[in-house]
């Protein structure tokens, strides 16, 4: 697709540690959880920023940050050229005030102030590194500035049984923000829809004078747990032109889809609509591509044919450098270099990359972490209790093995 540069300044807030993720965040950061198969939950944030031509973009990290900074050096620097002024920079705590890490996403934009300083933007795009969703920030940085906006809110509507879970915005006559509710236990909800509320998406636009103004004050107060929801949108809502930004979505499906897999469940359920018939989430439109590492790896391949011993995918992803080997795989989501072998069965499952599942081993309703070799004969997801015993099971019965529980369960 064909790009303009905007000229905004771009941060993506990617050291968060996605403690309810766990076991998956345990030995990396939130955003770069596999997701799809080929893709790392911050690649649909990179995604939109390149598809939008956000095209000088600072990632900030902290939490086990190696594995992610690769990922983003690996996979992302071939879309940004220094020579017409782009710029993709992975920024780790700069240590100015505190003397030790970020203490929030407040004081990581301000440790990185001199960036906003020293290139004058036109304004200051601040993202999550962890949401799938599709969206053209060029729509609302226009919003923004034609509303003559401190700060712009990106909201979207969820149902108020899930309010606890965000930041929640009160918004009064022309769009503007009243009022803010961090993770509230009885969150306000919408005049027209008692049973829905409207949440903050993690995507802000501020006039950069007006976010530098804030952070200095939020640096200085004692009180603050220096975080973007909890304490710098009440702070510049209070005497500063807020307002909330209606997410419009650039995901041609005929619906609007925006996902925080802040839980495992969240995080699954995600994975599985990307394989549905008609996915919610689109995968596969050209006009707004999502992007990854490209891979070196060799198509999959799938062998055998015998009545028993076929192998065979269905309504699935499967991911370059798999071999299904005699084996079926039934509603799930492969990464890349993984291998199933003879009457092993997967079914409505995330494997990471380079998973190996033995001869008539069965999976059921599990996320399988990078590298794991499931023994042969193994059952997962067949029996909960027995898999609580090894492994963490989600509230609605997932099971995840993470490499530690699966080095203890099945020693070599």
């Amino acid at each position: 697709m064909s790009m303009s540069r905007d000229r905004s300044l771009t941060f993506i807030l990617a050291g968060g540690r996605g403690q309810r993720l766990e076991p998956l965040t345990a030995e990396r950061p939130k955003p770069a959880v596999p997701m799809g198969g080929v893709y790392r939950l911050i690649d649909f944030t990179l995604s939109n920023c390149v598809n939008s031509g956000l095209l000088d973009v600072h990632v900030l990290v902290q939490h086990l940050s190696a594995e992610l900074i690769r990922h983003v050096h690996e996979g992302w620097r071939s879309y940004f050229s220094p020579v017409r002024g782009e710029t993709l920079q992975v920024l780790p705590p700069q240590f100015a005030q505190s003397g030790e890490g970020y203490r929030g996403t407040a004081d990581a934009l301000f440790q990185s102030r001199a960036i906003v300083e020293q290139a004058a933007p036109r304004c200051v795009v601040v993202l999550s590194g962890d949401h799938v969703y599709k969206m053209d920030y060029r729509a609302m940085v226009a919003f923004h500035e034609g509303r003559g906006a401190d700060l712009t809110v990106g909201a979207v509507i969820v149902p108020r049984a899930e309010g606890p879970h965000f930041g929640v915005l009160e918004v009064g006559e022309a769009d503007r923000i009243t009022g803010f509710q961090e993770k509230p236990a009885e969150p306000v909800y919408l005049p027209d829809a008692p049973d829905r509320c409207l949440a903050s998406m993690g995507v802000y636009v501020f006039r950069p004078s007006a976010l530098l103004e804030a952070l200095w004050q939020d640096s200085e107060d004692p009180a603050s747990l220096h975080d973007c929801g909890r304490d710098l949108v009440p702070r510049m809502a209070k005497g500063g032109r807020v307002y909330a930004y209606d997410f419009r979505d650039a995901n041609r499906s005929g619906g609007v889809y925006w996902r925080d897999v802040g839980t495992l469940d969240a995080y699954y359920q995600a994975n599985m609509d990307l394989i549905a018939v008609n996915p919610e989430f689109n995968l596969y439109d050209t006009e707004w591509p999502i992007r990854g590492v490209p891979s070196l790896a060799p198509p999959p391949k799938f062998v055998h044919s015998e009545p028993d011993r076929t192998g065979m995918a269905t309504d699935s992803i499967v991911s370059p450098g798999c071999i299904v080997s005699g084996a079926r795989v039934v509603h799930s989501v492969l990464g890349p270099w993984v291998r199933l072998h003879s009457r092993s069965l997967v079914e409505d499952s995330v494997l990471f990359e380079n998973v190996d599942v033995g001869r008539h081993a069965r999976i059921r309703r599990a996320i399988i972490d990078v590298g794991i070799r499931v023994p042969e004969g193994e059952h997962v997801g067949h029996d909960l209790d027995h898999d609580r015993s090894r492994f963490v099971v989600s509230p609605s019965g997932i099971v995840v093995v993470s490499r530690e529980a699966a080095r203890e369960a099945w020693p070599a």
